[in-house]
């Protein structure tokens, strides 16, 4: 029986890089409802949104209700969240009659824990975000031709250069990021201005909200991010790392 969690893509054709870079340039400067809109038009039932119900991510959700769209969107629920995020899933399918589905691991915490030790998060994370993020996002996306994101470019450098549209070589299908060219202020004006329901951790000095054990408040001058796996060299979980290049 094939393990649903090891679902590959790799067999995918993407599309020829020439409409992918017209496609970009051609949105680069619409709106984000008009990215929307064309996305969801163009993919229909092969479209899916993943949210980590952040700040921007609440901000996608809106734009989506309001436009009646109707795209698939999902979150990752690693069993490891704060319970104002968990709440916050609760409050946002109240208010916009969505369901925010929830993608969870093939095994339980406390079953990682018998399989790979305690607190897996502390001892090797990127181990521990691959069980419980990447894993079963890939085996997700297996299921859509492509998926939204709310990535900025603003967010760190890894970020800088995202395009609007692109193909995710590492999951097999094609990446939209409506907010890529917005500003963490932009999020946070939209959010104010159409009083969307967000986690209360933002305001607690939490810009970045992931996993409890791993994420911590930040100070004034720090990096919005560097409150995510503080005290080592990680500052992505893997889900928006590019593919590795292929050996020549």
């Amino acid at each position: 029986m094939t393990n649903p969690l090891t679902v590959s893509r790799s067999s995918v054709t993407p599309p020829p890089t020439d409409d992918l870079e017209r496609l970009t340039h051609e949105l680069e400067h619409r709106s984000a409802e008009e990215i929307l809109r064309w996305a969801s038009r163009r993919y229909g039932a092969g479209l899916t949104c993943a949210s980590s119900l952040g700040l921007e991510d609440v901000v996608v959700i809106d734009l989506i209700a309001r436009a009646g769209l109707p795209i698939d969107v999902f979150t990752l629920d690693t069993g490891l969240l704060f319970p104002e995020t968990y709440d916050l899933k609760r409050r946002i399918e109240a208010k916009y009659g969505v369901a925010v589905r929830s993608v969870v691991p093939q095994f339980t915490v406390v079953e990682q824990g018998e399989r790979e030790g305690p607190e897996l998060w502390r001892r090797e994370p990127n181990r521990c975000c691959e069980l419980r993020k990447v894993l079963p996002l890939q085996a997700t996306l297996a299921r859509f031709d492509a998926w939204i994101t709310a990535i900025r470019r603003d967010q760190t450098p890894e970020r800088a250069n995202a395009p609007v549209v692109s193909w995710d070589g590492r999951f097999g299908l094609v990446k939209i990021n409506p907010l890529v060219r917005w500003t963490f202020d932009e999020v946070t004006a939209y959010v104010q201005m159409y009083d969307v329901p967000h986690n209360p951790l933002h305001d607690r000095n939490y810009p970045s909200i992931g996993c409890q054990p791993c994420t911590s408040p930040v100070t004034a001058g720090e990096d919005p991010r560097s409150g995510r796996w503080r005290g080592i060299e990680k500052t992505e979980c893997g889900l928006h790392l590019k593919a590795p290049a292929a050996e020549t």
